[in-house]
């Protein structure tokens, strides 16, 4: 679960962006992946979700919003949770300051 005290406020203009994500209509099983999933239909579904990140007008607030919560499941800004753990994990400073 994502740690919610790094959420920000309520105010709308904090989430507009996502009203602006190519994400919205499609399924969240496309994102996040059911329990158990591994191996090449893991690598499938991801990529088909990457697919509709890189064609996304606010794909860069998608990322710079996960990294913040540091949300843990799904993908995010064009990046699976793994990759987004390998980059806090290098760079926790550069990823708190939303560089």
């Amino acid at each position: 679960m994502a740690d919610i005290r790094r959420l920000p406020t309520p105010v709308a203009e904090v989430w507009d962006w996502q009203l602006h994500g190519a994400c919205r209509g499609e399924s969240t099983t496309l994102f996040f992946h059911p329990d158990g999933e591994r191996g090449p239909a893991r690598a499938r579904r991801q990529a088909a979700a990457k697919a509709v990140c890189a064609r996304c007008p606010v794909v860069d607030a998608c990322l710079q919003h996960a990294l913040a919560v540091r949300e843990p499941y799904g993908v995010w800004g064009g990046m699976s949770e793994e990759e987004r753990a390998r980059l806090i994990a290098a760079e926790p400073a550069a990823v708190a300051a939303g560089v």
